[in-house]
């Protein structure tokens, strides 16, 4: 039972990080390579500071790491199997038909 609920916790971090799309674009750009966070802000066009936060969220859920680059951090992805993750799900999205939502689309306000 302990290790269904590990996966469940893991899934369940994973979803929060993707739940925010400036997450998930967070996610792929460290995906191609680590980048401090002050590239990461210009490249999103986001302030510093909503950066962090995001980046606090990706840390708290596992998914990223903060790694010291002289006086400066580095960001990257915690587990190189991330970006294989990251890759299997945009594709298992694409393969979804676009002009299709869930049944829910309109009441909850998810799709």
């Amino acid at each position: 039972m302990l290790s269904i609920a590990t996966d469940v916790d893991a899934l369940s971090r994973f979803g929060r990080a993707l739940a925010d799309p400036i997450r998930c674009r967070i996610l792929l750009l460290l995906r191609e390579a680590p980048a401090h966070p002050a590239d990461l802000a210009d490249s999103l066009g986001i302030s510093r500071t909503r950066l962090s936060n995001h980046l606090a969220c990706l840390r708290d859920c596992g998914l990223v790491v903060a790694v010291p680059v002289g006086r400066r951090m580095r960001y990257e992805l915690a587990d190189s199997r991330l970006g294989h993750a990251l890759d299997d799900l945009r594709s298992a999205v694409l393969a979804v038909e676009s002009d299709k939502s869930c049944v829910d689309a309109e009441e909850e306000g998810c799709c």
